[in-house]
């Protein structure tokens, strides 16, 4: 089978998938932005071909690398796992007659505001939203709901340019910030207080393969802004449990109405006083290396199954449920550059074992902002079979080891 891959060496863990389409006897041709002699002996290796444009966002240049692509050899497949080339991508595969998420889902999972009035129209518990292109607009929302409200690009990925307002004058401030007050296009949603999480899966004909829930603790807003917090993000191995039947059965109420046939999802929901709540889904896998804690917590190679979904419509192993799984980001004290880091022997000396993965940057290393992510600077991941035990060491974590800088 031809398979035409978008971007594969960007960000890092792209090479995953690639080696995964090759492990099951995939020919695996690259469309990226960056030069052939930039990819790594491994990559190289596993790819047929690879062809290089200016951008992969840009559909001009994409169709006209994929009927390049045609004319010398069967294309079976074109796939993409980045949020912002899920709708060109599309796009292409329809013009160029390749099969694939269409462009109407596409479309819906990246425009928060359609996505929402569908799937309020199913019937899915949704927040309240709407989409603003003036300040005006914006009042006008949030008196209609009251504050708090948040404001986010109406095609946002996770937390970026997502802001949270408590007035007027706040909303104003972010209103300039995030360009609406310039008259770009908002998506604005009532703020829903509770805890939140999200559910992944692997689907395959609009059936849910593999599933996956997570948490995040604190919730991203205040994760992204607040540097002294050592944030997590926690798989749990309890996903068949009662108690996260009605998330499930939200989830896959979700992927029939927009949908979605085969591709990987990342869905955020919320859990509070209002009950449970959708808050958006991507079709594509979820950032910050999540499915590499999905791998370590289940045994099994989620990549490989996602390629044999894409190129076969099966898959071959089933989820361990073995261990519950998090990742902690250990930032640093201030903005500058690393200069070490206290506690990390301690930390290794006791649960080495049980550390799955990690990344401590070289003192001199310049910082990233809070802003930057949960893998932005250092990070730990780690397994446990107890979900509880997992987060009282992830706890004991973040208050040991202190990354210092200057």
């Amino acid at each position: 089978m031809n398979i035409l891959f978008i971007e594969p060496s960007f960000p890092a863990n792209q090479r995953q998938f690639v080696r995964a389409l090759a492990s099951i006897g995939a020919h695996v041709y690259g469309i990226g932005e960056r030069p052939y002699e930039w990819l790594d002996d491994e990559v190289k290796g596993w790819l047929r071909g690879y062809q290089q444009i200016e951008s992969v966002t840009n559909e001009g240049a994409l169709e006209w690398a994929v009927r390049q692509a045609q004319e010398k050899f069967w294309v079976d497949r074109m796939e993409t796992v980045i949020e912002a080339h899920t709708l060109p991508v599309a796009h292409v595969r329809e013009r160029t007659g390749i099969p694939g998420i269409s462009s109407s889902t596409a479309y819906l999972c990246r425009d928060k505001v359609a996505m929402k009035d569908v799937l309020r129209k199913a019937g899915l518990p949704t927040a309240a939203s709407a989409g603003v292109s003036s300040l005006i607009e914006s009042r006008d929302f949030a008196r209609s709901v009251g504050y708090p409200v948040i404001l986010k690009p109406r095609d946002a990925a996770g937390a970026a340019g997502t802001y949270r307002a408590e007035n007027d004058a706040e909303l104003e401030a972010v209103a300039r910030a995030c360009g609406l007050a310039d008259g770009a296009p908002a998506a604005m949603e009532e703020f829903i207080e509770g805890h939140e999480g999200f559910y992944d899966t692997l689907t395959v004909d609009g059936h849910v393969a593999h599933d996956f829930i997570s948490h995040y603790y604190p919730n991203v807003l205040e994760a992204m802004r607040t540097r002294w917090i050592s944030p997590q993000i926690v798989s749990t191995n309890e996903v068949e449990a009662p108690r996260y039947g009605e998330l499930r059965e939200m989830g896959r109420r979700v992927i029939e109405a927009l949908g979605i046939t085969t591709a990987a999802t990342h869905m955020e929901w919320f859990f509070g006083p209002k009950g449970l709540k959708f808050s958006e889904i991507g079709c594509r896998p979820p950032g910050v290396g999540q499915w590499d804690s999905y791998c370590a917590g289940n045994e099994f190679d989620l990549y490989r199954e996602w390629a044999l979904a894409v190129c076969h419509t099966r898959i071959e192993q089933r989820a361990s449920r073995r261990y519950a799984c998090g990742i902690i980001a250990l930032r640093p004290d201030q903005d500058g550059n690393i200069a070490g880091y206290e506690g990390t022997d301690e930390v290794f000396g006791k649960y080495r074992d049980l550390i799955v993965g990690e990344h401590f940057p070289t003192p001199g290393t310049p910082t990233q902002g809070v802003e930057a992510g949960y893998m932005a600077n250092a990070w730990l991941r780690v397994r446990h079979e107890n979900f509880d035990a997992l987060r009282g060491i992830l706890n004991e974590i973040g208050e040991r080891v202190q990354v210092r800088a200057y």
